[in-house]
């Protein structure tokens, strides 16, 4: 075999009782509170930090997007920890209790009248509200880095761990469902969103922010309480190591043989079955040609011990297995480095788009008037729409024409995706255009808080398609990190997927903060009606038409991972062809160079 069976976190042999749909219960409802929770407190955060803590707009879109930027990076850390040493179901479980110690303390900022400044209207002489002082805002942040911290144990595992239940590589009953368990994820998250734009942005709104950040608060306590009641039942893959300590030995291992020269044979590299059974249980990585450089580290030399029984010194020689997990992770980078751009995008859903619809006219009756934030909400709505009829009706229909089970590869999904963002760019650059035209014709350009009388329902275009983007691209992405990363590297993988959300995040804070700086700041103004958001769009779709020429230049030249899989007297060899499908066929087993008794290496069958 190429790798024992899979192990859980206390080392015994999975049992088939465990895993499958049976968690699904205890793994979504965690999931969806915790969703529920942190929409709950992003969607109309930029509302509370201009109208609670009366910083300017500039100011407040750039804390917001440095906030989900840090929060979208700290996954790095927690995915290390999960992968190296306490396993998946531990960080999430002590993610969630980080993540409620933040929104406790949200909860009593909101509350506690000394933590924030007095409303505008105990000081109508004064020019300017008074803004939150050092003190109150160290509250805040202090609250936001425990979020931060605790969204770092939670995201980066819940998606692999919920995976983990179906098995990987066909090597677990119920392998084949565990694509439809992503699409399922994003529908069930979708539907937490949902309620928490709906729900909880109206009690911020109409009745406080103590309720407000206190439902969310309640939410996320009923989440971690689900998951922890599922424990006996979930398959908890237990850690194989640190994966960046692999990384780095392979790295110094090729350095230090540098000056030797790539056998053109393959088979006379480095393998070692035993060595990597604990991190290939799906079967060992093939060799690949590019990044040959690499491959010096799995080249024997007369210094490198590889007596039979013995490990080799791991910093001067790899497997061909190991050298392949960095190569697999390198030749992801490009790829994943198109969504960091889409991310940048779409923050100013969370932002300038919120500040436009409070100018418009939200008013359905002469008692309710739209939230601002609660706009957000066609972008959820379009999202689930969008991935019910790509399973139900688009998958079908594609079926027929490709011959895939999948109906498209993640591949063409991402890049569609992409192209989808491009028009909810250029979407919003023409609504802000009749928008702030409507302010100039009816004499509005400075009187920032009248309503401008043109429908909110403008920007349902730039939120829909929005939507099915995220259907597309997010879906794809999660699906591409976890099909093409090494088997042993996966919630460091998925945790790739919340780095380029943080990577999004700084790069919106730092395209907000050089327009600002280069038109001198009459792009980006307090007043938007002065300002000229517009062309702010209009930059941002030229920036998303340039991500996805690059996409597409990099998906030409990508590599796919492929892997043996024991079978009897040969192997298989499966490609993950995310270009088309899944391939497997027979080949004749590799010559693996192992450890002879007198210490020296020996081809063998």
């Amino acid at each position: 075999m190429a790798g024992a069976p899979p192990a859980d976190e206390d080392g015994s042999p999975k049992k088939t009782k465990q895993g499958g749909f049976k968690t699904m219960p205890f793994i979504l409802a965690n999931e969806v509170c915790d969703k529920f929770a942190t929409a709950g407190f992003n969607a109309n955060m930029i509302t509370y930090l201009t109208q609670q803590l009366h910083l300017p707009l500039v100011e407040a879109s750039n804390l917001l997007t440095n906030f989900m930027g840090t929060a979208a990076f700290t996954p790095v850390f927690g995915a290390i920890i999960a992968d190296s040493y306490a396993g998946r179901f531990w960080t999430i479980a002590a993610g969630g209790v980080l993540y409620q110690l933040g929104m406790l303390g949200l909860v009593v900022s909101a509350l506690a009248t000394a933590l924030r400044p007095a409303p505008c209207t105990v000081a109508p002489s004064t020019t300017a509200c008074q803004r939150a002082n050092g003190g109150q805002l160290a509250v805040l942040y202090l609250s936001l880095l425990f979020t931060a911290l605790g969204s770092g144990g939670i995201r980066p595992c819940v998606v692999a761990f919920g995976a983990d239940q179906f098995g990987v590589g066909g090597r677990r009953p119920g392998g084949e469902q565990k694509w439809s368990f992503f699409n399922f994820y994003f529908f069930t998250m979708g539907l937490a969103v949902l309620l928490a734009l709906t729900v909880v942005v109206y009690i911020q709104e109409n009745v406080g922010w103590g309720w407000g950040f206190g439902i969310p608060a309640i939410a996320m306590f009923v989440s971690v309480l689900s998951f922890v009641v599922g424990y006996p039942l979930y398959v908890r893959v237990k850690p194989g190591g640190s994966p960046f300590v692999r990384l780095v030995q392979v790295v110094v291992a090729a350095i230090r043989k540098r000056k030797e020269a790539v056998p053109e044979d393959a088979g006379m590299l480095y393998q070692n079955k035993e060595l990597d059974a604990p991190i290939a249980a799906d079967g060992r990585l093939l060799h690949t040609n590019q990044l040959r450089f690499l491959d010096r580290a799995a080249i024997v030399t007369t210094t490198d011990a590889v007596d039979s029984g013995a490990e080799p010194d791991l910093w001067r020689l790899a497997t061909v297995h190991r050298v392949e997990e960095l190569k697999s992770i390198v030749r992801m980078l490009p790829l994943w480095a198109a969504s960091i751009t889409l991310i940048a995008s779409a923050s100013h859903n969370f932002t300038f788009a919120i500040q436009q619809s409070r100018t418009m006219e939200r008013r359905l009756s002469p008692r309710f008037e739209i939230p601002p934030a609660s706009m957000i909400i066609f972008t959820t709505l379009t999202m689930l729409v969008s991935l019910s009829l790509y399973d139900r009706v688009f998958v079908p229909l594609a079926r027929r024409y490709t011959g895939r089970q999948s109906g498209i590869s993640y591949f063409q999904r991402m890049g569609a995706g992409l192209a989808v963002s491009v028009l909810g760019v250029l979407a919003g650059a023409l609504v802000e255009g009749k928008r702030r035209r409507a302010a100039a014709e009816h004499r509005l350009l400075d009187s920032p808080g009248a309503t401008v009388p043109i429908s909110v329902f403008w920007l349902v275009p730039q939120y829909a398609l929005h939507g099915v983007s995220d259907a597309l691209s997010t879906v794809a992405h999660m699906e591409f990190l976890y099909d093409q990363s090494p088997e042993s590297m996966r919630s460091s993988s998925a945790a790739l997927f919340w780095v380029a959300g943080s990577l999004g995040n700084y790069l919106g804070t730092l395209l907000v903060t050089v327009v600002q700086s280069a038109s001198g700041g009459e792009w980006l103004q307090d007043n938007i009606n002065r300002g000229r958001l517009d062309y702010y769009y209009w930059l941002v779709t030229f920036l998303m038409v340039l991500n996805l020429v690059y996409y597409i230049v990099c998906f030409h030249f990508y590599t796919l991972k492929s892997f043996d899989v024991d079978a009897g007297n040969g192997a298989q060899r499966r490609q993950d062809d995310g270009k088309g499908e899944g391939q497997t066929q027979s080949v004749e087993r590799e010559t693996e160079l192992d450890a002879g008794p007198t210490g020296t290496s020996k081809n063998c069958e």
